[in-house]
């Protein structure tokens, strides 16, 4: 595709976030969650922790991403272990506008990976909207940081430690989001402005997950489109009801899907629950190694914080059909995937872990499974976290140890990869498209960047001196990159 063309695409994808303006990047990875900026302004090639810094800010602990409206940049951390801070900045200079604190309340216990403070807070000119596994969701002034209003949701609960990691996303007068965790999934739709809750997806059927939902431009109208367990769901976003589905993703999926002209696209890598169950409680010193999973094998794994007696009523009491109080064998399966929701890589299955890359033409009805998926090929470049970047007709995967790949979005035939980026590392951060370049943080603290077009080009590789995990932001001829614990502002 042409650069032209390739910019007119772009262009239709940021017509979806109708209250940001241009060069804004109100939520994660930017407008409609894509990660491609809007802006013709140059972006820098080269850069470390002091060249081309145009400003730089000491934050607490955190991996959640820059959000950049109307001038003003929000991002959240930890300041200490009890209090969770927002704070907002003049996105050009750097000065601190406002900090809103407040106490986190008991949390449990997460990954090294995870921080507490990991969730993006989106925003448009007039409010910013902030989620916390303990407080619920937020809206706040963003000249002031004064409070507009605030709703409380469940407090998520993940056996795996994985901890909290949905964000928020805006689309016209609503705000969206999905908690998709192992006790009450649900995803929510609000009045952005009051806060009314407008209403309510029970996703019973669906089981852990973290991927953001996305809107998805169709002859009909938009449609909001999120993923889950074995499903993608097409949802009309004026009422919540489900209006399509596909059956054709895995057990859990931790990326988010791109929407362009009426298609989304997916890449995703699942290893199955059930052998995770095994592996991690029964095999480890949690356990007795019997093949099997008890309540006291769970309690011991979770540690300190009890399990809550719902998630045995959901899990165990539907999987423990032979009455014994473990899950062996199959029970894992009827425990830890929903009923007539039994997705791919199940126990026992002599290739565990399943990935693909796929593509789908939303704005159908009821199951679209044999109608509307474009095409489907397995492949071991996906990763389990970062999500693809789809930009000029192809679509880019990073995968931990610095391997790319690239698709055609067409068909999805390889167009080249798996190839090394020049930066072995873990990869948490989705890769962002601005200028002409794409930009692929990893958790060492190098930035790689690539120049887009039909063939691997490593332009540079820039050492931030500080761990990455969140994706980074670009803004008005800015790329904003959030280290574990700073905000580094950088550009020409």
């Amino acid at each position: 595709m042409s650069q032209p063309c390739a910019a007119r695409s772009i262009a239709s994808v940021l017509l979806l976030v109708a209250s940001a303006c241009a060069g804004d990047w109100p939520q994660f990875r930017g407008p409609n969650c894509t990660g491609l900026a809007d802006s013709n302004e140059s972006l820098p090639v080269t850069f470390s922790a002091t060249e081309n810094v145009k400003w730089k800010a000491s934050l607490g602990d955190g991996i959640g991403c820059p959000t950049i409206v109307a001038g003003r940049l929000f991002v959240s951390s930890m300041i200490d272990a009890e209090h969770v801070a927002l704070a907002a900045f003049g996105a050009r200079t750097g000065r601190q506008l406002w900090q809103r604190v407040w106490p986190s309340g008991e949390l449990p216990e997460i990954h090294q990976t995870n921080s507490h403070a990991s969730t993006t807070p989106a925003a448009d000119a007039e409010r910013v909207y902030f989620y916390f596994s303990t407080l619920g969701l937020r809206a706040v002034d963003a000249a002031t940081g004064a409070d507009r209003w605030h709703s409380d949701l469940p407090v998520p609960y993940f056996v795996f430690k994985w901890g909290a990691g949905m964000s928020p996303i805006v689309h016209g007068d609503q705000v969206l989001f999905l908690q998709d965790d192992d006790l009450s999934p649900a995803l929510y739709a609000f009045d952005k402005v009051t806060g009314r809750l407008r209403w309510k997806d029970e996703r019973n059927d669906m089981c852990v997950s973290y991927s953001h939902p996305v809107i998805n431009r169709t002859e009909r109208g938009d449609e909001l489109v999120a993923a889950g367990t074995g499903m993608l769901v097409g949802y009309d976003l004026k009422t919540g009801r489900r209006t399509w589905f596909a059956r054709t993703l895995l057990r859990n999926i931790k990326t988010t899907p791109v929407a362009r002209d009426g298609v989304i696209y997916i890449s995703l890598q699942s290893s199955g629950i059930a052998n995770q169950w095994i592996a991690s409680i029964d095999q480890k010193e949690t356990g007795n190694r019997d093949g099997k999973v008890t309540k006291d094998e769970l309690q011991a794994f979770v540690g300190k914080m009890k399990v809550p007696e719902a998630f045995y009523k959901k899990t165990f009491e539907r999987g423990d059909t032979n009455g014994d109080g473990a899950l062996e064998g199959d029970e894992l399966d009827k425990a830890f995937l929903p009923p007539g929701n039994y997705a791919g890589a199940r126990f026992g299955a002599s290739n565990p872990a399943d990935e693909y890359v796929l593509a789908v033409r939303g704005g159908g009805t009821g199951d679209v499974t044999d109608t509307h998926v474009l095409w489907k090929h397995p492949t071991k470049q996906t990763d389990h976290v970062t999500s693809p970047l789809v930009v000029g007709g192809r679509m880019w995967l990073v995968k931990c140890g610095g391997i790319a790949t690239c698709f055609d979005t067409t068909d999805g035939k390889l167009l080249w990869g798996p190839k090394r980026i020049n930066n072995a590392a873990d990869y948490f951060a989705s890769p962002v498209y601005g200028d002409g370049k794409i930009y692929m943080a990893g958790e060492n603290g190098f930035v790689v960047v690539l120049k887009d077009g039909p063939e691997l080009e490593v332009l540079a590789k820039n050492d931030l001196g500080g761990s990455i995990v969140a994706t980074p932001a670009v803004a008005d001829g800015r790329l904003y990159v959030r280290t574990r614990e700073a905000l580094l502002c950088l550009g020409m």
